[in-house]
């Protein structure tokens, strides 16, 4: 379906005002377990709790996102402004009554405050009843709110959207950049995310067609954020592609070409936050693959894996995701098709994760190289991570060109969010197992030692390192310097991850003595 024509929305923008069209008021209708259940594509709680229910808001909760078929009388008592005549003339209505593409609340808190908008995609599989159609747009995911959560709530000067979709990331971007640049191939992607805009109030933002980042060519970012189509599709004629995820390349390409270019678009200094996918050869390690590429391309780099499939399990996945069901011939035919194509290339297994990287501003100072493993990483969604990475880096830069004696006399404190748990065998005086928390950011779990311990307990923001550490080896009648040895690169890590924070004041010139 295309949109049969532009048209402002203030009437329809005004009307899903006045009617408290907002994520708060529809889990007020429908209560919390409907909530949930419409998370796993299941409308038959929320249809139920809406059932006599004459809000307007309920309404137009049956119509944009339960895809129920509604008379005219209906719609133009829940929306006066615009009516059922108003929504067909905007291509959003078809003649049975039924809502042509989906619009849904969508509420987020930043250090701005609480903003309510509405996100404009095409209707999930719950909605369509079948496979989704090559030109489908997606709408708010958990990968979507997982990819806003990666990216500061800084400033930035521009900021570049790439692939924006439905205008998830862009309407997140909106609120600290000063110039905003979204793009994407599907020009159905572009039509919807123009409507999302204009409905929730969202003026400041460029659209541009086109495929990776040929659009901005010659031009450079401060900050690039994408949720590119890294979703690893046979290149077979029996395999139909959608746009919102396949990239037209084969294997994980997509992202080695995406990193590969990134140099030439991020001004020095300037970051990606980026999801992505990467492939496991046999033998050969994904993140490695991934390291190999942010090499070649001179970037610093944090890179954090958070899953890893096997390739019967990835083409499950994503056929899955696809709308095709599992109990069917074409299932297995397809599934036999993404099996050869990573057996072509010898592939085992296929890595998720989250990837910022940053154009180093000096050349010459030491990199920022971390690529990890991490089940213990916030969950997705989760408010915060970008921001605690964006620190990670500033405290990297800030200590890496340190030696241990100039990082010995800076002052640590325990990062507030930060707890200790100590377990004890019954009846023993000593715990058996000592560890550090992180309750938000990162959310790592860090196992301490006594020596570890006590010097990171003893961590108030008072003293030097250097002074606390050789306390606590009179205290533990231990040789000083081998302690120092033993936690000063430990209480390094502790200050990249958050879990400790050092005094701005005490970051010095690198060469001082």
């Amino acid at each position: 379906m295309r949109l049969t024509r532009r048209v402002t929305t203030s009437e329809l923008r005004a009307d899903l005002l006045a009617v408290d069209y907002t994520v708060d008021r529809l889990q007020g209708l429908w209560g919390p377990l409907a909530d949930q259940a419409l998370a796993r594509d299941n409308p038959v709680p929320a249809k139920r709790a809406l059932t006599g229910t004459a809000h307007p808001a309920a309404v137009m909760a049956r119509l944009f996102l339960l895809g129920e078929a509604l008379t005219d009388d209906e719609l133009d008592a829940a929306l006066p402004a615009t009516g059922a005549r108003g929504l067909r003339a905007r291509g959003l209505l078809d003649a049975a009554g039924r809502a042509r593409v989906e619009v849904r609340p969508y509420s987020a808190v930043d250090h701005t405050g609480v903003v309510n908008w509405w996100v404009v995609s095409d209707h999930g599989e719950m909605v369509r009843r079948g496979p989704l159609s090559p030109d489908h747009v997606l709408g708010v995911g958990g990968a979507s709110l997982t990819l806003a959560g990666l990216v500061p709530t800084s400033p930035a000067r521009r900021v570049l959207d790439l692939g924006t979709g439905s205008g998830v990331q862009a309407l997140h971007a909106s609120r600290t950049a000063e110039r905003l640049v979204a793009t994407d191939l599907s020009t159905r992607a572009l039509e919807l995310a123009a409507l999302t805009f204009e409905l929730s109030g969202v003026t400041t933002v460029e659209l541009r067609h086109g495929d990776m980042l040929a659009p901005v060519a010659g031009e450079r970012f401060d900050r690039i954020v994408s949720n590119p189509p890294f979703v690893i599709t046979p290149r077979d004629a029996g395999v139909d592609v959608l746009e919102y995820r396949d990239g037209g390349r084969v294997g994980d390409g997509l992202l080695r070409e995406l990193i590969t270019a990134l140099p030439e678009h991020l001004e020095p200094g300037g970051t990606a936050h980026l999801l992505g996918n990467w492939e496991y050869p046999a033998g050969g390690d994904g993140l490695d693959r991934v390291r190999a590429w942010v090499d070649a391309a001179g970037l610093d780099a944090w890179v954090i894996e958070r899953e890893r499939q096997d390739v019967a399990e990835y083409a499950e996945t994503w056929l899955r995701d696809g709308g095709v069901h599992r109990a069917s011939d074409e299932f297995e035919r397809l599934v036999g098709l993404w099996l050869d194509d990573f057996a072509a290339r010898g592939v085992t297994h296929v890595g998720f994760g989250y990837l910022t990287l940053r154009r180093p501003a000096d050349a010459a100072a030491p990199r920022m190289a971390r690529f990890e493993r991490v089940l213990t990483a916030a969950s997705a969604g989760a408010s915060g991570l970008g921001d605690a990475i964006a620190a990670g880096f500033a405290a990297h830069d800030a200590i890496a060109g340190l030696d241990d004696a100039a990082f010995a006399r800076m002052h640590a404190a325990v990062a507030a969010d930060v707890t200790e748990e100590r377990h004890f065998w019954p009846g023993s005086e000593h715990p058996s197992v000592m560890r550090l928390v992180q309750g938000t950011g990162l959310g790592r779990v860090v196992e301490l030692d006594t020596g570890l311990g006590a010097v990171v307990g003893a961590s108030d923001g008072e003293l030097p390192i250097g002074v606390i550490v050789d306390a606590v080896a009179g205290l533990l009648e231990v040789d000083a310097a081998a302690l120092a040895a033993e936690v000063l690169p430990r209480l390094r890590e502790l200050a990249v991850v958050g879990m400790i924070t050092l005094d701005p004041g005490e970051f010095g010139d690198p060469g001082a003595s």
